[in-house]
């Protein structure tokens, strides 16, 4: 077989070839995979809203509907049913004021308000300092946790701000963006809900750079 003459055009046409296959090899993996990843990622935020709302028994998914906060931030809100009746609700929400960027979490109100739970769904804090937060906040131990109380009659900030809130140990920054999260879930619900699902209620370090 002779050699093929290597030429500009046949390099050209070697690489076309090439980046076509690869192509369609990408195309066709995509396709087979975004079935199976899409059913995880709702298996995943099923089992979050389980979490932190227990015991519906409709399948909030299918009725959830999507609130801005006033910082411009894209919430979504599940609303947990039995029966028919709202016994809370499970608000995505997230804050960009993590020590490295982004944190989102899961949380759930009841219909007074008042925090049921929360799942913290995803973020890049430090390992070891911010991580903590997964379970810091619903850890009775001082003033750390913030499970029951209410964003309105309650300061859910941290202490070293004046709240009543025990930041994790050299993770203030950490923990100051997941309790905006929480403010910013509670805010932006109550300012769209306010005469509806969740009633007013009246009462109201990440080491050396933290």
């Amino acid at each position: 077989m002779a050699k093929t003459e290597s030429t500009l055009k046949n390099m050209v046409l070697t690489l076309l070839v090439i980046t076509c296959v690869a192509g369609a090899s990408l195309g066709f993996m995509f396709e087979l995979t975004k079935g199976p990843i899409a059913a995880a990622k709702a298996a995943k935020q099923q089992a979050a809203i389980k979490e932190v709302v227990p015991g519906f028994d409709n399948n909030p998914g299918e009725e959830m509907y999507l609130l801005t906060s006033k910082e411009g931030l894209e919430l979504k809100l599940f609303p947990a049913k039995k029966g028919g009746n709202l016994i809370g609700v499970a608000i995505e929400s997230q804050t960009n004021k993590g020590f490295s960027g982004n944190i989102k979490i899961m949380i759930g109100l009841k219909p007074d308000g008042s925090i049921i739970n929360y799942q913290v769904l995803e973020h890049k804090e430090t390992p070891g300092l911010g991580t903590k937060m997964a379970d810091w906040f619903k850890t009775n131990k001082g003033n750390q946790s913030i499970i029951g109380k209410h964003p309105k009659s309650n300061n859910l900030t941290v202490s070293k701000d004046g709240g009543e809130v025990d930041a994790i140990t050299a993770a203030t920054i950490s923990s100051r963006a997941f309790l905006d999260a929480v403010r910013v879930a509670y805010e932006t619900y109550t300012e769209n809900q306010s005469n509806q699902d969740v009633a007013s209620n009246t009462s109201v370090e990440e080491g050396g750079k933290k």
